[in-house]
């Protein structure tokens, strides 16, 4: 009886054990970065609501710690996927794009989580010569967040595309250099700097257009012919298939927050201007983020077009099949594109 007592006795507490590791399995941290802009509103809203801590929770994971970071560009945020370094990104589509070609069928492979909002970007410049993108000279220079790779330096290639045929998609190139938005605003206004014209983001866009003198050579919604996702969010498989408690909680938070922007956009607006620290007044914040042409949804729209056009040209070599491709299947049942 003493041995057959200490058999279950040890079945038992192995039982127990390997729950408690499986338990511990999941990450008990999750980093998360983001760019400039005001299309990153969700994170705002997750941050000050605790919502990823919120549903973890609830998940039975405990006590699960947020860290936040901020990049200018996909590059430098795409290596500190890769490394290792954070857990999610979030930016303009293209960005998703490269790292899902370049990682296709690797250990490390990346698809996206879900979209975060539709809107337009604007060609905005203090020149008035410039009325369209065929008005750009070689003297020229316009400002974009990381050259080549960020959603409007890919935006540019495919007015370029249009405007001068496909052969020639890449014939403003040149003329982009790379700089955050809030310095390419600086710039701009200020005047007497390097490059006169900037492909900018939301709400330092606006901001631009409130000055004498400059005006829009470009909208973004035009070249797509219609809405498209401006930023998504992103993560490695490692992390999805390694962390399905703790990815329900991050997609259940990133459906909150959203709810939570489109029922109050003022108090989204208070945040985003508390979080980035900006000086911008709290009406222009909020009709930016109300804007007719701005929809905070987590349904990938237009992604497809960005993907489709980088594969033509050469900038990636693979090429997703349908939108779904790009996405974690906890959002396939969405009428994503």
């Amino acid at each position: 009886m003493r041995l057959r007592t200490l058999i279950v006795a040890l079945a038992l507490g192995g039982a127990l054990a390997g729950a408690a590791t499986e338990a511990r399995a999941e990450a008990t941290e999750i980093r998360l970065a983001k760019q400039f802009s005001m299309g990153y509103v969700q994170f705002n809203v997750l941050e000050h609501r605790h919502l990823i801590e919120k549903y973890a929770k609830e998940a039975g994971l405990g006590e699960v710690k947020v860290v936040w970071a901020t990049f200018n560009g996909p590059n430098m945020m795409n290596d500190a996927l890769l490394s290792g370094s954070v857990d999610v990104v979030a930016g303009g589509v293209p960005g998703l794009v490269t790292l899902w070609a370049k990682t296709k069928g690797t250990p490390e492979e990346v698809r996206g989580i879900s979209a975060l909002s539709s809107q337009p970007f604007l060609l905005n410049t203090n020149d008035p010569r410039i009325k369209s993108v065929r008005d750009f000279r070689a003297g020229d220079k316009i400002a974009v967040p990381a050259v080549k790779v960020s959603v409007q330096a890919v935006t540019l290639e495919m007015a370029a595309a249009q405007a001068f045929g496909r052969a020639d998609y890449a014939k403003l190139d040149p003329l982009t250099v790379s700089l955050s938005p809030p310095d390419a605003t600086t710039g701009l206004l200020a005047g007497g700097a390097e490059f006169s014209s900037v492909f900018s983001v939301p709400p330092f866009q606006q901001e631009q257009l409130e000055h004498p003198g400059i005006h829009t050579v470009l909208n973004s919604f035009d070249v797509l012919g219609g809405p498209h996702s401006f930023t998504v969010a992103w993560t490695s498989r490692k992390f999805h298939d390694g962390n399905p408690k703790l990815y329900g909680a991050l997609i259940a938070a990133l459906k909150e927050a959203t709810e939570i922007i489109n029922a109050d956009k003022r108090a989204a607006a208070a945040l985003w201007i508390e979080d980035s620290r900006s000086k911008l007044p709290l009406d222009m914040v909020s009709k930016v983020i109300a804007g007719p042409q701005v929809t905070w949804t987590m349904t990938p729209q237009q992604t497809m077009k960005f993907a489709d056009f980088m594969h033509e040209v050469g900038s990636i070599k693979a090429a997703p099949a349908s939108w779904k491709d790009l996405f974690f299947p906890e959002i396939h049942d969405i009428p994503g594109s």
